[in-house]
């Protein structure tokens, strides 16, 4: 599609944004099941940076601006911007694998520098229309707006990580800047992004909203301060600093957990099975299992510099691995299809955000058959995504490549079974 054969429609561009992030994460998690069957090192390296650099640059920039804008429409969404926004991540992921397979950082560095531009426009446009007091005021906008701010942090850090590969003994770029700290950072914008639509569509509707309000805003200030604090301390090399955060942060999960499945508990028995609020209480439970893996890992990290490849002994990396996996295929994967499967709908059956902005967002907006489906899904992912962690622990390529393969195959049925639903719907 050209940008001038585009009609300009707010339901295109969100079917578009659809078909481009679910085909993203689809053949990252491809290209990482070939690698571990053929043990191909560039197929490895590659798929983790087409998930942080596609779909995370791509749902920041158009689904973000979606729930922000839904709940302060002056913030308008503009379709043919957000048109180009996706072009610029698609030629970021070529530019990226060229990188990566000619060993060019520079043009790694090139890359993020792009990235850095087109998040640049959008963070201008929240703050020259949206004063800190009225960003403040919501407690979801204040995850959404922090959301574009860390993406923007962590394409600066694509940057540096280009410019300090490409000359290593400078000495300028800092110890920290490494591929590690770069996906850790790309991550956080996703993981903020989820728990601001959890507090928008879900607890923020419950009979005690003054209460969730607070405890929301308590979590933010815990949540975003202690993952930024998590970083200096790791920088410092604080181990019991490292450890009393984690196991926090843990507490704070366990406790979103289980507030979660009670309120899906009540959610179910008052309404109907909901396939969306199903896949975000899996995505919880993933990021339990994250929580859990990042414990271990600091545990065995003790005495390992910051920056030492591996991160922890070899005998011990699959603690590494599963932690990073939990978070990707897991809690992130899992929550943000939940999301499409409410927001996508929302959004084509009116072609506004009108829904999104009334309390038939988490109404019966799917068919009936396309719920079955998405349960479907959900089992297969599920399933797949124990595997992939499983097959680490075992040490099996066969097991990961096969488990990855499956889990992206059921990550790409989200978007043959919402386009079902989105045609019946037109």
């Amino acid at each position: 599609m050209k940008p001038n054969d585009f009609d300009g429609q707010l339901s295109t561009i969100a079917r578009l944004f659809l078909s481009v992030s679910v085909t993203v994460v689809t053949v990252a998690a491809f290209i990482g099941a070939a690698g571990a069957w053929t043990g191909n090192l560039f197929l490895l390296k590659l798929h983790p940076y087409l998930f942080f650099i596609g779909f995370g640059n791509s749902a920041i920039l158009l689904l973000n601006r979606y729930l922000t804008s839904a709940i302060y429409p002056e913030l308008a969404v503009d379709p043919q911007k957000q048109l180009r926004y996706l072009f610029a991540v698609l030629s970021s992921l070529g530019l990226i694998t060229l990188a990566l397979f000619m060993d060019w950082p520079l043009l790694k560095a090139f890359t993020g520098l792009l990235l850095i531009i087109v998040v640049s426009g959008p963070l201008r446009e929240i703050f020259t229309t949206l004063s800190v007091a009225k960003i403040w005021k919501e407690v979801s906008v204040r995850y959404y707006i922090f959301d574009v701010l860390f993406l923007l942090v962590a394409n600066l850090g694509l940057f540096t990580l280009g410019l300090k590969e490409a000359f290593p003994d400078s000495g300028i770029i800092p110890f920290f800047v490494t591929q590690s700290s770069y996906f850790l950072g790309s991550s956080f914008p996703l993981s903020i992004s989820v728990m601001g639509f959890l507090y928008t569509y879900a607890w923020s509707r419950s009979s005690k909203k003054e209460l969730i309000k607070r405890l929301f805003s308590i979590w933010f200030y815990v949540f975003v301060g202690g993952v930024l604090f998590f970083l200096i301390v790791i920088l410092a090399e604080s181990y019991l600093a490292m450890m009393l955060i984690s196991h926090l942060l843990l507490l704070g999960v366990m406790a979103l957990l289980g507030s979660f499945a009670l309120y899906l508990h009540n959610f179910f028995k008052k309404n109907f099975h909901h396939p969306a609020l199903a896949f975000l209480l899996s995505g919880l439970s993933l990021l339990f299992a994250t929580s859990a893996f990042g414990i271990m890992n600091i545990f065995f990290m003790k005495g390992i510099h910051f920056g030492t490849k591996p991160p922890i002994p070899l005998d011990r990396m699959w603690i590494y691995h599963s932690h990073t996996h939990a978070a990707l295929l897991g809690w992130i994967t899992f929550s943000f299809t939940g999301i499409l499967y409410i927001v996508l709908p929302a959004i084509v059956r009116r072609n506004s955000l009108e829904t999104l902005r009334s309390e038939l967002a988490l109404s019966s907006l799917l068919s009936q058959l396309t719920m079955q489906r998405a349960f479907k899904q959900l089992t297969v992912m599920m399933l797949s995504a124990i595997a992939v962690l499983l097959a680490f622990f075992l040490e099996n390529n066969i097991l990961l490549g096969a488990a990855g393969f499956v889990f992206g195959m059921s990550v790409y049925y989200l978007r043959i079974n919402l386009n079902r639903e989105l045609d019946r719907q037109a």
